[in-house]
C-alpha cells in the first residue's frame, strides 16, 4: 500500500473543442495550460485523437514546447495506431496513454481492450519505452484480469476508468456507486502488488473526487472536461483550486 501526495493532471482538450467551434485560434489551449500548471495542476494531458477533433497537431507542438521550458510533464492520450506511435515518438512526451477510440463516440467509452488487443498493444508499449522513452500507461477498465495483461504487455502505469462510479452517483444510485468504487479499489491493489503505477480518470468532478482520491494506491488523477467547464463559471484556477483542496483532504483523511 502506498500514499503521499496525490498528482492532479489536467486535461486541456476541451478548450480546444471550443476553439474549434470557431474554426479561429480563441480559447488558445496552450495559454489554458500554462494556466493549469500555475494554478497548481502538477501536469497537462491532451489526447491527439485520429480525427483532430479537439487538439491539433500544432497545439501539441506548442505544448511540447511549453513543458519543456517549465520542466512538467506532458502527457499525451492516443490511440493504438501506428500514426500516432509515430507522433510520440517524434515529441517524446514524458508520457503517453494509449486509451481506446472510435471515431463515432462523443468521448473516451470505456476502457482499453488489453486482454483482447495485446498482440497490438504489446509492440505498441516496446516501441514507446524503449524508442521514445515514455512512461507507458493503459488506459483500462477496473479489471484485474485487465491489470494483469496491462503487466503482461510491459506498462509501466496503469490509469483505471472511473466513468462508471461517477455515472452512478451522478444518478444517486448508491449501492451501484459503491460496487463500482469496490471494483475501482480491488483493481488499485491488484496493480500495486504487480508494481505498476495506478493512475485513475474520466468523468471526475467535485462530488466524485473525494471516495477514488481517497483510494491509497492511486497516485494521479486526470480531470479535464468537468474542470474546463467549471472554469466558465468561477475561472481556472478557482476550479483548479478547489479540486486540489479535495484531493488533499480526500488523501489527508485516508
Amino acid at each position: 500500500m502506498t500514499s503521499g501526495r496525490l498528482r492532479l493532471g489536467v486535461n486541456i482538450d476541451h478548450v480546444a473543442t471550443i476553439r474549434n467551434a470557431r474554426g479561429g485560434a480563441h480559447p488558445e489551449p496552450l495559454r489554458a495550460a500554462e494556466a493549469a500548471l500555475a494554478a497548481g495542476a502538477d501536469g497537462i494531458t491532451a489526447h491527439l485523437r485520429e480525427d483532430r477533433r479537439h487538439i491539433s497537431d500544432a497545439d501539441i507542438d506548442g505544448l511540447s514546447a511549453l513543458v519543456k521550458r517549465l520542466d512538467r510533464p506532458l502527457n499525451l492520450e492516443m490511440a493504438v495506431t501506428d500514426e500516432m506511435v509515430e507522433i510520440a515518438l517524434a515529441h517524446r512526451p514524458h508520457a503517453v496513454c494509449l486509451v481506446p477510440e472510435r471515431r463515432e463516440e462523443r468521448t473516451t467509452e470505456g476502457g482499453l481492450d488489453v486482454a483482447k488487443g495485446h498482440n497490438v498493444v504489446a509492440p505498441a508499449v516496446r516501441r514507446l519505452r524503449d524508442e521514445g522513452g515514455a512512461r507507458v500507461s493503459l488506459f483500462i477498465e477496473p479489471s484485474k484480469v485487465q491489470v494483469a495483461v496491462s503487466e503482461a504487455v510491459g506498462a509501466q502505469v496503469v490509469e483505471l476508468h472511473t466513468g462508471a462510479y461517477c455515472d452512478a452517483l451522478r444518478a444517486h444510485d448508491a449501492a451501484l456507486a459503491d460496487e463500482h468504487l469496490g471494483r475501482l479499489k480491488a483493481a488499485a491493489a491488484e496493480a500495486h502488488k504487480r508494481g505498476l503505477e495506478v493512475h485513475a480518470g474520466h468523468g471526475i468532478d467535485y462530488d466524485s473526487v473525494t471516495p477514488v482520491a481517497a483510494i491509497p494506491e492511486v497516485m494521479e488523477l486526470n480531470i479535464g472536461h468537468f474542470l474546463i467547464g467549471e472554469a466558465i463559471f468561477i475561472g481556472l484556477e478557482a476550479a483548479i483550486g478547489r479540486m486540489r483542496v479535495l484531493m488533499d483532504a480526500a488523501r489527508a483523511a485516508a
